[in-house]
């Protein structure tokens, strides 16, 4: 089967994900910029990161035969993808945390605690969107075989709809290191993703394009724009985030000039990385220089070497250990199939 279209206006998305989450913790770290925070904006931001994750599971695994060897390099894909720059991000976090007198902001102390986010299911920091992301992984086989044949295995839709509705009645119960808690976004997500192949024999519209520009920003100010609203992690803002994706995933001339432009792709890229070290990096730039340096010179070069170290995580340590895990599997005798698009999340 022919590899799929790699969508470049995701990656994009992604990015723009990624920076909304590293915007909305700068107040942690430099405390007078917090007047100019946009509420919410980070978990709204984490949410499109989950859509965006079921959209690219179901895009690029729903059509492809599921067998018991392709359920294995799935999962092996999925796992060396996100655990070994992950666990680099806990120890770089569990250092930090007992260093004498540096008060690191998000702290892992304590064997009970790294044995957590060791076997993820730690919630320190921004480390607590992992574990969703991964039991997704776990459920997605599930979702697979249903797409394989819907008339044959109606009985999983049925059954993963009747879940989410009983889920939805029930708020969304649990913590929310816990898919449950998540679930919607991955499934409405998942959803559209299977619906993208049939709606590229249709042509786009400028509302298309217009509608793809302007929905991932209002979501990311949804708080702001609807303050009374309380229903961060509900039905309307995962459904909300699934349209956001599919539509930026149709790539209208008007929206990929932004989300398929170079830096935006270059944030995609690099963006699980940027999620998982901005706040080490700029707790560190801050506390070594914000008493020698004003603000707006600490806080600017903090985000650069954000930047820089990301893009140093990626090249050094993402992308080998992907690509040395794929080579272990494949000398067992399997083929993996690697995803044409770079990485979340969250």
């Amino acid at each position: 089967m022919p590899e799929k279209k790699h969508i470049a206006s995701l990656d994009g998305l992604r990015g723009m994900a990624a920076a909304a989450v590293v915007f909305s913790h700068l107040d942690l770290i430099f405390p007078p910029l917090a007047p100019f925070m946009i509420t919410g904006i980070g978990g709204r931001a984490v949410a499109i990161f989950f859509a965006l994750s079921g959209f690219l599971m179901a895009y690029l695994y729903g059509d492809r035969p599921i067998s018991r060897k392709a359920v294995a390099d799935f999962l092996v894909s999925r796992f060396s993808r996100i655990y070994p720059v992950y666990l680099v991000a806990v120890l770089v976090v569990v250092v930090l945390s007992n260093i004498p007198g540096l008060d690191f902001i998000s702290p892992i102390q304590g064997a009970r605690e790294i044995l957590r986010h060791v076997l993820l299911f730690g919630s320190t920091g921004v480390l607590w969107s992992v574990p969703p992301e991964i039991q997704f992984y776990l459920l997605f086989p599930l979702i697979w075989l249903f797409f394989s044949d819907t008339k044959r295995y109606q009985v999983i839709g049925v059954l993963l709809a009747g879940f989410l509705a009983l889920d939805a009645l029930a708020g969304f119960p649990g913590p929310g290191i816990l898919l449950v808690s998540k679930l919607a976004f991955f499934l409405f997500g998942a959803a559209v993703g299977r619906m993208q192949p049939l709606l590229n024999r249709h042509s786009l519209g400028l509302s298309t394009g217009v509608l793809a520009l302007t929905l991932p920003f209002i979501i990311l100010v949804s708080n702001q724009l609807f303050p009374n609203a309380d229903n961060a992690w509900g039905l309307a803002p995962a459904f909300a985030g699934a349209l956001a994706v599919l539509l930026v995933a149709r790539e209208h001339r008007l929206s990929a000039a932004f989300f398929a432009a170079r830096p935006m792709r270059f944030l995609g890229k690099i963006s699980f990385s940027l999620y998982l070290f901005h706040v080490p990096v700029m707790f560190l730039m801050g506390n070594a220089l914000s008493s020698v340096l004003p603000l707006y010179v600490v806080a600017p070069a903090a985000l650069v070497a954000t930047l820089i170290i990301a893009w140093i995580s990626y090249e050094c340590i993402e992308t080998p250990a992907r690509r040395a895990l794929v080579s272990l599997w494949h000398e067992r005798g399997s083929k993996v199939i690697v995803d044409p698009q770079p990485d979340t999340r969250v």
